[in-house]
């Protein structure tokens, strides 16, 4: 056996950007491990980057180009592959035009410039991502209030953390990591937590608010009425730095704690006293995660949010949320190409027109893709290329998205594994983990780095993501860069380095500059941040936040409460799974073997429901199975249940993908859609428990 070789790179098992150390031998990675010179997890690993191993060499994982013929998949070429997948493109432009084709993403592998610079090139405006629902509608929203996305900073000593709908040891989300709340909570910091469920970091909390899942935006409005009403906010900045003050004081008139105890479950002496330790403990920031986007209030929530870091001082100051610098490298947008799409291209884009905040940030909403593909209005979309996604698990309504992709005249799919929404491709092109690709990770991301993600090894016949774009554009008549690395040394050019240099170096990071708003302002029409939006107003929505009842609920559809009389939660995280990845991991499904459904034990036993046993969960829109786990933690009227769950064992076409599907409960109709960014209203829903008929079934087949 040969010398064992270590090489530094950087994961991307779930959000990506911990440091690796990954240990090669005979071309072949044994083992990994975190890399205490990581300047983003300084040596910390989680169990999805340490199970990488079992996901690159999965025995099931497939390692060459596919095609699906009367006989099932077939191995080709990547000639093969690509030219097949160039030449239905080309069909499909010249009898449709480029609209017709939709690119789509998930959460990514980093590979966002490539597909945005193919899809640009290609002529298509439709581009299918998680984003409308994360992170990205959070850049969207902040854009138009601050001209940028506040970033916790944790290592400028906060005193105080406000964890909104965010569990960050677990998930390890977008900029920082888990292991950067945690140093600044050990050193001291007063810590409040918002989450319906009561999990590891409500206990460590010195306050816990136990909202009424989905009520976020109302709750970010009581706390500014006690804010204003008790002249806790710093009168400077807002005099000098905020547009529309006034308008928005007598909007936060409207949600006072009284009003806004009713409207989220929390006593309104908590929502007094979590206002007043957030505004008064100096600095504090704000963490939030996806459940504040992921409902009809996803806009108008993160406004608010704004609005609370900005009334404080907390906007650009140490320890608060901030702007940070980039280092010296080109951005996303700049190697996108997005000024090569024609503008009569772009005014083609599905929904632009409606949803003019995710038309902004140059995405579609899914529900306007399924419209397209099933109903042809307001043109047909005849082909598209998937990579690294699998909405017919991920998506709202989940049966409308397995039958609009089944309906595409053509479909290829970039992934890992044959998942259920790649079993309705034509074509299967083998992605690149990330242990087997170069790239400049994480630098679509604002917290002021660029990460040298170093290849450490080639499996089969897989590509990188970025090398898949290229070359099948290139085929297209695109213009691209010879290889991957010459792309690598455009994308490094403005800091002097090529890939080669940088990749000894390990990392870029931007020279932090704080209160830069003194200087310059804000990236806003009017220079401040502004609470009063011109941009909404110009397109003629509410400037002002608010909040929306949600769609579906004891307060709207009242009607329903007879038969559904639970609200769901669902996008219950786990340590293990990212989405609908990981399932076919020995280590990682061992952990967590099936999908968990939380019920409050009076609620279970009211069912005659007990611990383990298999429930049947329902809402209008369908029936699923999840095993039921009593925690007494959450609301008895809350049922919380996980996300992404599909059966890599079972071998027919779709692994089971409608057993326990969680979103075949939620629902996409466009007056459930947040008004501006098409965000699915995810998170709530109303539904019914009962325990599963067929338990010795469900056991066996488990077993």
């Amino acid at each position: 056996m040969g010398a064992v070789k270590k090489i530094r790179t950087v994961c991307r098992s779930c959000h990506g950007g911990c440091g690796v150390i990954a240990h090669v031998q005979d071309n072949k990675v044994i083992k990994v491990e975190g890399d205490p010179a990581s300047p983003i997890s300084r040596g910390t690993l989680c169990s999805k980057g340490l199970a990488i191993t079992q996901l690159a060499y999965h025995p099931d994982r497939i390692i060459h180009p596919m095609k699906k013929t009367n006989k099932g998949w077939e191995q080709i070429s990547w000639d093969d592959a690509l030219n097949t997948i160039a030449a239905r493109f080309q069909a499909v432009i010249d009898a449709c035009g480029p609209e017709a084709i939709v690119i789509g993403q998930g959460t990514g592998r980093d590979y966002e410039s490539h597909l945005y610079r193919f899809a640009n090139l290609l002529g298509t405006p439709n581009v299918l991502t998680a984003g409308h629902m994360c992170y990205v509608s959070r850049v969207g929203a902040t854009l138009i209030t601050c001209g940028n996305l506040p970033v916790a900073d944790w290592n400028g000593h906060p005193r105080c953390i406000v964890m909104w709908g965010c569990n960050p040891q677990w998930t390890n989300p977008d900029e920082h990591k888990g292991v950067d709340f945690w140093s600044a909570y050990k050193k001291g910091a007063k810590l409040i937590v918002i989450d319906p469920r009561k999990g590891f970091l409500a206990k460590k909390a010195d306050l816990w608010l136990q909202i009424r899942p989905g009520t976020d935006a109302a709750l970010a409005m009581g706390f500014m009425h006690v804010i204003i009403a008790e002249e806790l906010y710093e009168k400077d900045f807002v005099n000098h730095h905020v547009h529309g003050w006034d308008a928005f004081s007598e909007r936060v008139k409207e949600y006072p704690p009284e009003a806004v105890e009713a409207i989220t479950w929390i006593p309104r002496d908590l929502i007094r006293k979590a206002a007043r330790m957030y505004a008064k403990t100096k600095p504090a920031l704000l963490q939030w995660g996806v459940p504040t986007e992921q409902t009809i209030n996803c806009t108008d929530c993160t406004r608010a949010l704004v609005g609370l870091m900005a009334a404080t001082g907390n906007l650009d100051a140490p320890g608060g949320n901030v702007f940070f610098v980039p280092p010296k490298v080109r951005s996303v947008s700049a190697f996108s190409c997005h000024k090569d799409l024609a503008p009569e291209q772009r005014k083609k884009q599905l929904g632009g027109e409606q949803y003019k905040l995710a038309s902004r940030v140059a995405l579609i909403s899914p529900k306007a893709a399924w419209d397209a593909i099933l109903t042809g209005k307001p043109y047909p979309l005849k082909a598209g290329l998937l990579c690294g996604t699998n909405p017919v698990v991920t998506r709202a309504n989940a049966r409308e998205a397995y039958a609009a992709l089944k309906k595409l005249d053509f479909l290829a799919v970039m992934d890992f594994f044959l998942t259920p929404t790649a079993d309705l491709a034509d074509i299967f092109l083998p992605a690149g983990t990330w242990l087997e690709q170069n790239h400049i990770a994480d630098n679509w991301k604002r917290h002021g780095y660029a990460l040298a993600r170093e290849k450490a090894v080639d499996i089969g016949e897989c590509w990188q993501d970025h090398k898949i774009f290229m070359e099948l554009g290139k085929r297209m008549g695109q213009e691209w860069f010879d290889t991957v690395e010459a792309a690598l040394d455009y994308l490094l050019e403005p800091s002097g380095l090529n890939w080669e240099e940088f990749k000894t170096i390990g990392y870029l990071k931007g020279e932090m500059v704080y209160h830069k708003y003194r200087r310059k302002g804000f990236s806003t029409p009017t220079g401040k941040v502004e609470l009063y939006s011109t941009t909404l107003e110009k397109w003629g929505h509410d400037p002002l936040p608010k909040y929306t009842e949600l769609p579906e609920s004891p307060v709207s559809t009242p009607d329903l409460l007879d038969e559904f009389p639970y609200i769901l939660n669902a996008g219950l995280r786990t340590p293990t799974f990212f989405h609908s990845a990981n399932r076919m991991i020995p280590w990682l499904r061992e952990i967590r073997p099936d999908p968990i459904v939380e019920i409050h034990p009076d609620t279970a036993a009211k069912h005659g429901i007990t611990a383990g046993q298999w429930v049947a969960i329902a809402s209008p829109r369908g029936r699923v199975k999840q095993r039921a786990r009593l925690n007494t933690g959450i609301d008895p009227r809350v049922v919380v249940a996980e996300h992404g769950w599909w059966f890599p064992e079972i071998k027919t076409e779709g692994h089971g993908w409608d057993i326990s599907n969680i979103n075949i409960l939620t629902d996409n109709a466009p007056e459930t859609l947040d008004p501006v960014m098409a965000a699915t209203n995810l998170r709530v829903c109303l539904c019914n428990i009962s325990p599963c008929e067929d338990q010795e079934e469900m056991n066996e087949w488990r077993n």
